[in-house]
């Protein structure tokens, strides 16, 4: 009856990341509710950067799209660092049998900084941006998504399988990704960027607390 409500990978997801080590779980609706509205919320970023990566060149490897380097945006550098970091913390959570806690850092990543935070910072680019820099932002966002997916297959086999059949160069081959590599971590973590960025969070919050407040 819940999965007819709300879907499987939203029941799944709600199970998994409510669960600790060693204690009884108590299925609450709620929280069922609040991980179809994160799958929801996943479905539409992803439509969103689908529509400006299938018109973008995107190289490409064996495994997906590759690691954007080079003169990259502040933004573009954060959401890669931020990447780097949640792979390392969600595979070691998970080799660690932490399965409720890493779910939940992949949670705050998605929703919070790919697609809330980049996602808005990559529309300057996207639209107000040279060329070059277009073409720049559609690779960052194109491999973060790509890589985003592959991490959060297990607790959402069913919405990220789809999103991934649609990213470009993908699927063409009947490869599905249930079945791809987990990533890895590349230790290249980017404190000048975290530092950077983190100071312009603050800076949009407290504009934003004291536009709520008059």
């Amino acid at each position: 009856d819940v999965t007819a409500e709300y879907g499987a990978d939203a029941l799944r997801f709600a199970l998994i990341t409510q669960s600790s080590p060693g204690n009884d779980l108590r299925l609450d609706l709620q929280k069922v509710e609040d991980a179809r509205n994160f799958a929801n919320k996943l479905w539409n970023a992803s439509r969103f950067a689908l529509r400006p990566i299938a018109e973008a060149e995107i190289a490409m490897d064996a495994a997906g799209p590759v690691r954007p380097s080079g003169d990259l945006a502040l933004a573009d550098r954060w959401i890669l660092s931020r990447l780097d970091a949640v792979t390392a913390d969600v595979t070691r959570l998970i080799q660690s049998w932490q399965l409720g806690e890493a779910g939940r850092q992949l949670y705050e990543f998605l929703w919070n900084e790919y697609c809330d935070w980049y996602i808005e910072a990559a529309k300057v680019r996207l639209y107000d941006g040279t060329e070059a820099e277009a073409q720049a932002t559609c690779q960052v966002l194109a491999y973060g998504l790509e890589q985003s997916l592959r991490l959060l297959q297990p607790y959402m086999p069913f919405v990220t399988e789809t999103i991934w059949q649609n990213l470009p160069g993908l699927a063409q081959d009947g490869r599905a990704l249930i079945i791809s590599r987990w990533p890895s971590s590349r230790g290249l973590a980017d404190a000048s960027a975290d530092d950077a960025f983190g100071r312009i969070q603050e800076v949009v919050r407290a504009i934003r607390t004291v536009r709520s407040e008059y």
